[in-house]
């Protein structure tokens, strides 16, 4: 164990002593001392402190000192009605601190009593609560705070981290304050009930015991107990200070009893403070001189040890940052902050800055939050972080939407004005500013505010600037999301699957497929918005089928079969009748004849004329479904699905490709056309 947790024990273990066994009067003048020093100590030490997470433990520290407080006055108390000779400590007390008067004594107690009650520890205790609850509601803004900040790439992600620790650090620490300063005002109570105890106590043993009159008794004992009273709730009373000042300004990552010592005796200032205390203690007053002056110097050269640890630190930093610094210059220019390329950036002109502005009323960083959140639980992947940032090469309304530092699509918005599209069925026209939907190029028009309620009445859908952004960002996100996975992505993925289901990541990653074989199948999933959140039946499907082929096409359609209850609800409404196009048969045997297999993958070697009149015949198609108000869906046999999906994503990328065995038994489609060629 280490020497600052064999302290901490020890002074815990000390005060279990005490309640059980009789410790002399000389050991009761060295424990009390060091009450009082650690009380100078703790209150010294929150004085300095620069915020109440440098004094994380403090709630435990409460705990501690109130148990070892209460054991001295367990103690003092034995000695007090066994010997009547409590020791040089608690007579002084009584003696010098109450003037050897019983009616000043007591005054002088009381009135520490109501100082304790009245005042420090009812307002620490409010403060306490209070603060608490404020701490505990102003977690939700402070994390989106941080999450806006991320976003717009004013700090990293390791800062981000550390910035949250921070608040639920604080939340737990407040939260343990208000509980803790109840110690304290129980220890007050604990020691106003012993000190009448003990009063009572000490005239029943002076008169029946040592045959004193009751004058005598209540002067002897009275006095005692009013200077054990005395000694112990002055400490009491710098800790309740020391709780009051540390509420009004928490924990640290180390190890306990190596934490709690750095917090206590960590600052040379406090160590010099409390000495000088303890060694005036001990000279201006009739103290024990040896006991106060030697504690007190112990004190002063911790300090002074700590001083020279600390100045050694820092000289040694110094000449780091020094040696560092030259370093730096001899080396050529470090260029490698350059590479990092973002996953996906949003930049915008200067007159949309408002929209992600939080103190303008902006909620662009909200809504890019959301984004996340809806990706995640529509296709069961993480979006990577989204970087905010304003161009003021960009014209003012415009913004543009880069993929891994490539523009991939832009639009421009009016600022103070909305999108109002017609939805087909809306024959008033209404006047503004024609223009196009970004996501879908449908056409729009901008009106002003005060046209909004009559678009609105008359069919038309009305779309404020953030939300066109945000939908135009989404889809985006939606198109790119398969090359947006990366290998971590996935390996963060098998690594909150192993912890629900072990057996199944340990039989198939890596025995069986490697991480990149994974990938690619997880990719070709979403590359036709294939859910992947089930990664449960994912992992099974590729288990089952990973033994007799390793071709990541193929294994694709495996997984999507078994996924075919999903991929139904998708496509294919219940209760309703769905319009489709088959799969001529010919066509079909012409594409698989085509065929070819390598090492590196199938591909097809169709005719270019071919090719050209089988899409000439999916063109025909797709227009008659799309009279028809349906989405363009082709049925073909499984064997074929994923070649003809490939031979058409290039010329339909919205063309839906699904196989007779991705359709569940109760679906009811219509076929309205077959291609041919």
């Amino acid at each position: 164990m280490k020497k600052a947790d064999l302290a901490v024990a020890g002074y815990v273990l000390a005060a279990f002593i005490m309640l059980i066994v009789p410790i002399p009067s000389g050991l009761l003048d060295v424990l009390l001392c060091i009450n009082m020093g650690v009380a100078f100590t703790i209150m010294f030490g929150s004085m300095f402190a620069k915020e109440a997470l440098d004094m994380s433990y403090f709630p435990t520290i409460l705990l501690f000192t109130t148990i070892f407080r209460i054991s001295l006055n367990v103690s003092s108390t034995r000695l007090i009605l066994t010997s009547g000779d409590p020791g040089n400590v608690v007579r002084t007390f009584g003696q010098f601190v109450g003037g050897n008067d019983l009616i000043m004594g007591a005054i002088v107690f009381i009135i520490l009593i109501i100082i304790q009650f009245m005042v420090i520890n009812k307002g620490s205790e409010r403060v306490a609560e209070v603060t608490a609850r404020f701490t505990l509601d102003a977690m939700p803004g402070k994390q989106m705070a941080i999450d806006a900040d991320l976003n717009t790439g004013a700090i990293t992600d390791k800062q981000a981290k550390e910035r949250r620790d921070k608040i639920q650090q604080e939340a737990g620490f407040f939260g343990s304050m208000d509980g803790a300063v109840k110690y304290v005002k129980g220890d007050a109570t604990a020691g106003l009930i012993i000190t009448a105890v003990n009063i009572v106590g000490g005239i029943l043993m002076g008169m029946f015991r040592q045959g004193l009159d009751f004058n005598t008794a209540l002067n002897t004992y009275a006095v005692l107990t009013i200077g054990d009273g005395l000694v112990s709730q002055i400490p009491s009373l710098l800790i309740s200070l020391s709780t009051g000042i540390l509420v009004t300004k928490g924990s640290k990552d180390a190890d306990f009893g190596s934490a709690l010592i750095s917090q206590l005796f960590g600052v040379p200032r406090t160590m010099y403070l409390v000495g000088a205390v303890l060694i005036g203690l001990g000279i201006v007053t009739p103290l024990n001189t040896i006991i106060f002056v030697g504690i007190g110097a112990a004190f002063v050269v911790t300090g002074r040890m700590m001083a020279g640890t600390i100045e050694t630190a820092q000289i040694e930093n110094e000449a780091n940052q020094e040696e560092m610094a030259a370093e730096e210059i001899r080396q050529p220019e470090n260029v490698t902050s350059l590479l990092q390329v973002d996953p996906i950036e949003l930049e915008f002109g200067y007159g949309i800055i408002p929209l992600a502005d939080v103190n303008q009323g902006g909620d662009l960083l909200d809504r890019v939050v959301m984004i996340r959140r809806q990706i995640a639980l529509e296709l069961g992947t993480i979006v990577p972080i989204i970087r905010l940032r304003d161009n003021i090469q960009l014209n003012p309304n415009q913004y543009i939407i880069k993929i891994k530092g490539i523009q991939v699509s832009e639009g421009e918005i009016l600022f103070d004005h909305y999108m109002a599209m017609n939805p087909g069925y809306v024959e008033e026209e209404i006047t503004g500013i024609k223009t196009f939907e970004p996501s879908f190029h449908l056409p729009a028009v901008w009106i002003t505010e005060g046209q909004r309620e009559r678009a609105e009445s008359l069919g038309y859908t009305v779309v404020d600037p953030p939300s066109i952004i945000a939908t135009h960002l989404t889809e985006v996100i939606r198109q790119h999301i398969a090359e947006l996975l990366s290998r971590q992505d996935v390996q963060n993925l098998v690594d909150n699957l192993k912890e629900s289901n072990p057996s199944i990541v340990e039989e198939l990653v890596p025995k069986m497929l490697g991480l990149g074989e994974v990938q690619k199948v997880l990719q070709n999933l979403l590359r036709e918005g294939i859910s992947i959140r089930d990664l449960l039946t994912i992992f099974e499907t590729l288990a089952d089928y990973a033994q007799t082929t390793r071709d990541t096409d193929v294994l694709t359609e495996y997984v999507r079969q078994s996924l075919k209850r999903a991929i139904s609800a998708k496509y294919f409404p219940a209760n309703e009748t769905t319009s489709v196009v088959t799969l001529d048969p010919k066509v079909e045997q012409e594409i698989m004849s085509s065929v070819k297999q390598t090492e590196q993958g199938a591909y097809l070697t169709l005719a270019p004329e071919r090719t050209k009149a089988i899409m000439a015949s999916v063109q025909t198609e797709i227009d008659k479904l799309e009279s028809l108000g349906k989405n363009p869906i082709i049925i073909t046999s499984p064997i074929v699905r994923m070649y003809f999906k490939r031979l058409t994503e290039d010329y339909f990328k919205d063309l839906i490709v699904v196989s007779y065995n991705e359709v569940e038994t109760n679906v009811e489609l219509q076929s309205v056309g077959m291609v041919t060629a």
